[in-house]
Parts: C-alpha cells; sequence; structure tokens
C-alpha cells in the first residue's frame, strides 16, 4: 500500500520544510517494515481565482486528479475526528489489510476543500480542536504516520501517556 500526502501550498524553504522532510524519511523507512510501499508527498499550487467557492474547486479537481481508484481517502479538518496514534496506526493495519492501494491523506487550503472532494473522504482527522497552519498540520501529519509505522513495528519511539 502507498501512501499519498496531497496538500495545497508549497513548504517554503526552512525549518518547516527540514522537518517534514526529516519525518517522510524516518515514515517511508519504517513504513516498509509493515508494507508500505512508498509516502509520496505532492503539493498543488493554491488558485488564485478570486471567489472562495471557485478556489476550493479548482484545487479539489487538481487534488481528485491524483488519488488513484479504491484509494481510502482521508481529509485534514479541524471539524474532523481526533484520533490517538495507536487508532490511526490499526487504521492503516486495515486498510492494508483490504489490499487497498493507497491511502490519500488530503491538505487543503485556508478555503477547505469542495464537497464533492468530502462526501468522497472515509474518515475526515483533526489535530485537536485548535486550528492550525496548513504547513504545521502536513509535518503533524508526517509524524504521526512515522509514529504509526513505530507502533506497527513495535518500535520503541511510541510511548503511551502511561508508559
Amino acid at each position: 500500500m502507498r501512501i499519498l500526502v496531497v496538500a495545497v501550498g508549497r513548504l517554503k524553504q526552512g525549518p518547516e520544510r527540514e522537518l517534514a522532510a526529516s519525518y517522510h524519511k524516518r515514515a517511508e523507512k519504517i513504513g516498509r517494515a509493515f508494507g508500505l510501499r512508498d509516502i509520496e508527498i505532492v503539493e498543488i499550487r493554491e488558485s488564485r481565482a478570486a471567489d472562495v467557492e471557485r478556489r476550493r474547486v479548482e484545487e479539489s479537481i487538481a487534488i481528485a486528479t491524483l488519488i488513484p481508484e479504491r484509494s481510502t481517502i482521508v481529509i485534514l479538518d479541524e471539524q474532523g475526528q481526533n484520533l490517538d496514534s495507536a487508532t490511526l496506526a490499526s487504521q492503516l493495519r486495515e486498510w492494508r489489510a483490504e489490499d487497498r492501494p493507497a491511502v490519500c491523506f488530503l491538505i487543503g487550503s485556508a478555503d477547505g476543500l469542495a464537497a464533492s472532494l468530502n462526501e468522497r473522504a472515509q474518515l475526515k482527522l483533526a489535530f485537536g480542536k485548535s486550528t492550525w497552519p496548513h504547513q504545521l498540520v502536513r509535518i503533524m501529519l508526517l509524524e504521526q504516520l512515522y509514529r504509526a509505522g513505530t507502533i506497527l513495528a513495535g518500535h520503541p519511539y511510541h510511548r503511551g501517556a502511561h508508559s
């Protein structure tokens, strides 16, 4: 199974990009131990349309063209579910067991994603009730993918709150 992270906007050079790259590399390395072929990050150009709904639609169309058939779609959304790391790891294991070709994690712009793309999501995922900058959401997602890999591999990186 492959993991595809599709994000609207680019991470500029600097500490955010370096931290994202570090977790990306770690997640890919440990992911091989539990059947991940690849973790790919694709950055979508932000729409320049003046109208918010038009921006959402243009960005969502660009994202939709990248989603492989039969893939699981997870949208990062502040209104989504707050899953603990072990639950996310279990969910990844389940999707892998279902022989899904890919799990696509979608990070929209500040305007969000079009309703048509939201309706296709099997899961809406949040990182708490706070509103986070999209750059940090990407880093947190990559860290959680790495953490999920360590949980599935039995690696000591992940320690629960009571350890």
